[in-house]
């Protein structure tokens, strides 16, 4: 048995308590909210092995710079005279081409997989009652580009053996009766599920407690001690801590941890917003709204409209050009739906940690011996979140991982 910390609280390092926790190991979170908003809470609930393509993808770089100037647009990059952002930039773009996704595929296909089995395995062990529907997710075009697109991607995930349909206009309102919508048609990918975020992480934070995991919540890292390469302690602002193994999974605050290492993880933080409306709109299935970006999930008593990356540093400030945005999107794909003034008021927002080439660090670096890195998840980190905690605690305990890591490792160039 090893005594593990684990900074940060989020869906991936609840998960790597849990694991962590099950192989007997002593474990203690540490985070620096109270633990109950951000990326984990905010998220669109979707468990998507459709989403194979990483955010680096061609064309992404040129998209990004062309919508530099519109703040409302899907992905909006802040420029700024930062270092590490600079950094970051460089590699994304660089990161941006065919061979990157070529390589990325499998590689997410995988964990993305395994992450969404994952969580029917702990709802029927641990008799969770969160939201676990397996209705798949609709991409819904409203351009015939857009769908000659989607369907050339849907090609591809059928050649990994996901489960993906073309749906003509009369299909999609078969589908969905009981809404309006402005498409020209759809592809549905069968494989996909979706959740209630909050209220997985409500009842994964009450079994950790039970299970004796301790949870210090509001306790910031502040300093790392090391010493021949190894932590030996981390200080927060109230005391210090010491433990056998260690786990960066602070999202996107793990970049400024990872320098007191001596670490060159490259992450920036992606805002992404969510508004929700607990009127009935007579949406059942979760879709994405392509050419937007916006995502639309029916969860429990409410349904919740989200997207949007914005990279433009880590803050919480609620820019309602994009809650705008949101909203006058939902309104053009379902015209009868507008979102009221309170909902758009009420909006939240959430930080992603997004690595340059979309795809996550999970493993330990050359650099530290006892610590095991799980951030940069970008978009799939709901998806990945339960696989990642496994991965992680296999990596601690010494095991064969379930997956093929070499594609997540933390020291990878770009």
């Amino acid at each position: 048995m090893k005594n593990c910390i684990i900074i940060g609280g989020g869906i991936i390092g609840l998960c790597s308590a849990y694991y962590l926790n099950k192989e007997g190991h002593q474990v203690t979170i540490l985070d620096q909210s109270s633990m109950d908003f951000g990326a984990s809470y905010v998220n669109a609930g979707y468990l998507s092995p459709s989403h194979i393509i990483p955010l680096a993808a061609p064309g992404v770089m040129k998209k990004g710079l062309k919508w530099m100037l519109n703040s409302s647009s899907p992905l909006y990059i802040k420029p700024r005279l930062n270092a590490d952002f600079l950094r970051w930039t460089w590699a994304f773009n660089k990161s941006c081409s065919l061979e990157n996704v070529n390589r990325g595929i499998s590689a997410i296909k995988d964990i993305a997989i395994l992450g969404r089995d994952l969580y029917a395995e702990i709802k029927e062990e641990e008799k969770f009652t969160f939201q676990l529907a397996q209705d798949g997710l609709l991409m819904i075009c409203q351009t015939e580009k857009m769908l000659e697109e989607e369907i050339k991607v849907a090609k591809i995930a059928q050649k990994e053996g996901l489960a993906v349909r073309e749906l003509s206009l009369k299909e999609l309102q078969d589908i969905e009766p009981n809404v309006k919508m402005n498409a020209k048609g759809a592809v549905l990918y069968e494989c996909d599920w979706h959740t209630t975020p909050q209220v997985f992480m409500k009842e994964m934070k009450a079994y950790l407690t039970s299970a004796g995991v301790v949870i210090h919540k509001n306790e910031k890292v502040q300093d790392i001690t090391i010493e021949h390469e190894k932590i030996i302690a981390v200080h927060t602002t109230n005391t210090s801590y010491k433990a056998d193994e260690f786990v960066l999974a602070a999202g996107s605050w793990s970049n400024i941890l990872s320098k007191k290492l001596g670490l060159k993880l490259l992450l920036e933080a992606g805002k992404g917003y969510r508004i929700n409306s607990k009127r009935d709109f007579g949406i059942s299935m979760p879709a994405i709204l392509t050419e937007a970006k916006i995502a639309v999930t029916p969860m429990q008593g409410f349904t919740r409209f989200a997207g949007t990356m914005e990279i433009s540093g880590i803050n919480h400030n609620i820019n309602k050009v994009r809650v705008e945005a949101i909203a006058q999107a939902t309104h053009n794909y379902y015209p009868g739906i507008e979102i009221l003034q309170q909902e758009k008021d009420d909006a939240a927002c959430g930080l992603r940690p997004v690595s340059p080439d979309g795809m996550p660090y999970i493993g330990k670096s050359h650099l530290c011996k006892n610590l095991t890195i799980a951030t940069g998840h970008a978009m799939m980190g709901w998806t990945m979140g339960t696989a990642t905690g496994k991965l992680v605690s296999e990596i601690i305990s010494n095991k064969k991982t379930s997956l093929n890591i070499d594609a997540y490792h933390p020291d990878r160039r770009f």
